[in-house]
């Protein structure tokens, strides 16, 4: 297949099979299952991405892997090699890949219950479903260190504690909670909830491609078909770290961050030398928009980090850049108003006392938000003046009434250094 067709649209979920264009040329988007490659696998990746790209790549906030800067002569070349070695999305218009996962799946000893095994029965269920849109993607979370509360699926499962699984999906004020059922049925809830969700869609009762935006009538004709028991919250955890050591059953991980999921060919290759050298020879990509190295053994913690440390990685969870969250912004996105991760760190520049205390920062070039689909103590979403709406404690979704420049943002924020400076700099917004 050719990149013809593909360059002239934009907004909807790129592939391997579907490249979008951007600022910077075709991007080509890979899913691996679990957000899971073998040593061999990322070397081939980083590879391509030399060889057709630019050799720039992006890990997503879903855990993908994006390769940048692919000509439309270059891009056949890299779908053959990609099909051939089993890394192209299947052939249709929905999900490339339904579900998420935390890149502990299988091996956090707090899950509690076989999060992996439950995605692939899920996956090869919802094939058969005709309609979903190609955005939709599901949560699966089970209960252990790193929560997926922040992802914005369009359906959330969370493990309760008791072979039960909670049902949610993103409100205004959080997740809100659909249901709870027993984890054998939950295959079979989901099936109910997506296929019937599809059946609205192709009847005409509604134009809803997420699930969030139903009428709150349908969605409970959805849990009533789905045979879900009456809501029980989940118990409300520390977020994800973004950084550093994790112990798990079979030794250590190191979640290597990176500057706004940015990555180079070359740190690819270099995380691939250290899975092998190091742990088992497989890496994760993290819905923390970084990569975490399963199995190490305790001894080579040390050494590993030095050198990830060295290599441009992040390797401390307190470092401020952990605190800041940016799109590819101008020119590398062809949607973006605004150079994102520039005003980003400019930002960070002028106010580290402030992300010291935990603020959390989102730039977007554009209303989009790719990069972080929740809410953040700031959102700046790009205008075409090349300012920003300022949205405090929101997201790129919502209303704002504060429009400044880069200029004016940072003479705003450079003498806070708490959370409640913030909010008395940015106000809420007004009706």
């Amino acid at each position: 297949m050719s990149a013809q067709g593909h360059i002239k649209r934009r907004g909807w979920c790129p592939g391997v099979r579907r490249p979008m264009a951007t600022g910077d040329g075709l991007l080509v988007r890979l899913h691996p299952f679990g957000g899971r490659l073998s040593a061999d696998q990322a070397c081939l990746v980083a590879q391509a991405a030399r060889e057709h790209g630019n050799g720039h790549l992006n890990i997503t906030a879903r855990g993908n892997l994006q390769i940048r800067g692919v000509s439309e002569a270059t891009y056949p070349a890299l779908l053959a090699l990609l099909e051939r070695e089993g890394l192209a999305e299947p052939e249709g218009d929905g999900p490339n890949r339904l579900t998420v996962l935390s890149p502990l799946a299988g091996l956090d000893p707090r899950d509690q219950f076989d999060t992996i095994a439950l995605a692939r029965h899920i996956e090869n269920a919802a094939g058969a479903i005709k309609g979903l849109p190609a955005k939709f993607f599901v949560a699966i979370d089970g209960g252990g260190t790193m929560p997926l509360d922040e992802l914005g699926a369009d359906l959330h499962l969370v493990a309760l504690g008791d072979r039960s699984i909670a049902f949610g999906m993103p409100s205004s004020s959080g997740l809100h909670w659909m249901g709870t059922s027993d984890l054998t049925r939950t295959p079979d809830a989901v099936h109910s909830i997506l296929s019937d969700f599809c059946n609205l869609r192709r009847k005409g009762m509604s134009e809803a491609r997420r699930l969030r935006d139903l009428e709150p009538d349908l969605i409970r004709e959805l849990v009533a078909r789905a045979d879900l028991h009456p809501a029980a919250a989940p118990e409300r955890r520390p977020a994800a770290p973004r950084a550093g050591v994790i112990s798990h059953g079979n030794g250590q991980a190191v979640l290597l961050a990176l500057p706004f999921g940015r990555c180079r060919a070359e740190q690819l290759v270099q995380v691939a030398n250290w899975s092998e050298r190091f742990g088992s020879g497989e890496i994760r990509l993290s819905v923390t928009r970084g990569i975490l190295l399963p199995m190490i053994a305790s001894e080579h913690v040390s050494a590993l980090i030095d050198e990830a440390g060295r290599a441009g990685f992040i390797t401390e969870a307190d470092d401020i850049r952990l605190c800041l969250m940016a799109c590819p912004g101008r020119p590398d996105c062809g949607s973006a108003l605004t150079s994102a991760p520039a005003d980003a760190l400019r930002i960070a520049e002028s106010c580290g006392d402030l992300l010291r205390q935990s603020a959390t920062l989102h730039v977007s070039g554009c209303p989009k938000g790719c990069a972080h689909p929740g809410k953040a103590d700031l959102t700046l979403v790009g205008r075409s003046d090349g300012g920003y709406d300022v949205v405090p404690n929101g997201s790129t979704r919502d209303a704002s009434f504060l429009h400044l420049s880069i200029d004016e943002i940072m003479l705003r924020l450079s003498p806070l250094n708490t959370l409640n400076g913030l909010r008395r700099a940015s106000p809420e917004r007004q009706p």
